[in-house]
């Protein structure tokens, strides 16, 4: 480490490595509840499990993009951190906030967390990943406030370049479009427009460019490749993620009562939204074509390169396969959007997390990359999860198929329960993807656990 207030960054990502653990248990309860409805009920009911894993999953990612931030902020502004005292304190406020409201899902009635946290004073309660309770929102909103002043008088201070410029812009955008989860209309179509503020704003706007700051800033210490050459591809990308991403809203509001017009705007403009993702790729692979050096952390090459060809695949094409009126007049709602949900975060989020763990966490323990035989099982870890992620979503597109085949375009349209039944077969095929994905996670904690006596420990 070039400076010693960069070690804040540990333990937001163990925090992160942590609860992504806990994500995929959540994931594995609710996928074997799709085909064995009463396992764990009344313990733990479906509506309980798919709240957990979709917050975990909120949660996990914000702890990588913190801990990120602490980490490149200070070597790309060559200052240390503004107040490393107030990044713990942060760390610790939000890891116990998150832990106590995942324990309030698991241990209380939702009805009745919502009445002792105050849900009457403010209704924000009861909506998709806006699940939290009003306390854990506001308690959000003030380590966000604390958080975006560190890094902020950090990068005033300090010098500026293109990727802490833009990882800061994507950290504020975070944190102003999240205030929309305290706005809950009566009105049921104003409700799901301003929703679409908080969760389509964050995936497909401005966590792209928190995402495009990491991938550039990573591939400039693997590769050594210019500066400038980088930057130049960051600006474009990011261009494009919001021109794209802003507007390509619209493929959210076909059918919730909004105006005509947003399915042509939602079609053209989410028609665009893989042209970013496919840069992302070429920019990557070029950049490691053109590198001046070999790093020794050769996972952390592949997570990076990786990281390019799941979001395009996700992201891109999973995402352009029913984003277009007229096709997502049949798929919306379907197991096709569960398909492209979970390689698109996957793809997109959790691999540009772990690229940056992968990359920075053996130099916060004073090395270069783990040794040889660390980096082996981290490598063997990569290809388990991320084929198993490729599986899944071709199970869940196959599902999605049938279930779109039965429930909508058949001259005599089965019931959902009974085309549940009949595509049973890919969620249990889903659910042993899901298990080896569990594998390799595994042995991506264990990973960094395996000591060696080769030279990338030098």
């Amino acid at each position: 480490m070039q400076f010693k207030s960069q070690a804040v960054a540990k333990p937001y990502f163990i925090a992160a490595i942590g609860l992504f653990f806990g994500q995929i248990i959540f994931g594995l309860i609710m996928g074997l509840q799709y085909v064995v409805g009463d396992f764990l009920f009344p313990a733990i009911p479906f509506n309980v499990a798919r709240m957990v894993h979709t917050n975990l999953l909120i949660v996990w990612l914000l702890f990588g993009f913190m801990g990120a931030a602490y980490y490149l902020v200070p070597e790309e502004s060559e200052r240390e951190l503004h107040s490393p005292k107030l990044a713990m304190a942060t760390f610790w406020v939000f890891l116990i906030a998150g832990a106590a409201t995942i324990l309030g899902y698991l241990l209380v009635p939702y009805a009745k967390l919502a009445e002792y946290t105050g849900n009457d004073l403010l209704a924000t309660m009861g909506r998709e990943f806006l699940e939290q309770p009003l306390p854990t929102k506001v308690g959000i909103v003030i380590v966000a406030l604390v958080f975006l002043y560190n890094i902020s008088m950090t990068i005033l201070r300090g010098r500026k370049t293109s990727i802490n410029l833009v990882m800061l812009v994507g950290l504020w955008g975070l944190a102003i479009f999240f205030l929309f989860s305290f706005y809950n209309p009566a009105n049921i179509v104003k409700d799901k427009y301003f929703w679409w503020f908080v969760v389509h704003l964050w995936v497909e706007g401005v966590w792209e460019l928190i995402m495009g700051a990491m991938l550039a800033f990573v591939l400039i210490k693997v590769t050594g490749v210019d500066r400038e050459v980088i930057e130049k591809w960051l600006y474009v990308i990011i261009a494009m993620a919001l021109i794209s991403g802003l507007i390509g809203t619209g493929h959210h509001y076909y059918w919730i009562g909004t105006p005509e017009y947003w399915q042509w705007w939602g079609s053209v403009f989410s028609a665009i939204e893989p042209i970013p993702f496919f840069m992302m790729t070429v920019f990557a692979f070029n950049m490691v074509n053109r590198r001046r050096r070999e790093h020794p952390n050769k996972a952390a090459v592949l997570w990076a390169l990786g990281t390019g060809v799941m979001a395009f695949l996700g992201a891109g094409v999973w995402g352009f396969l029913h984003t277009l009126a007229p096709v997502n007049y049949y798929t919306h709602g379907s197991q096709i959007t569960a398909a492209h949900g979970h390689m698109a975060f996957y793809g997109a989020y959790a691999m540009v997390v772990m690229t940056m763990i992968s990359y920075t966490m053996p130099l916060m323990r004073g090395r270069p990359a783990n040794s040889n035989r660390a980096q082996v099982v981290e490598m063997w870890a990569f290809w388990l999860m991320t084929i198993s992620m490729v599986f899944i979503t071709l199970f869940l597109t196959a599902a999605g198929i049938l279930q779109i085949w039965l429930q909508r375009i058949s001259a005599q349209p089965m019931a959902f329960m009974a085309a549940q039944d009949q595509v049973s077969l890919f969620y249990w095929m889903r659910e042993a993807a899901g298990l080896v994905f569990l594998v390799g996670i595994t042995l991506y904690v264990a990973s960094f656990f395996i000591k060696g006596n080769d030279k990338a420990v030098a």
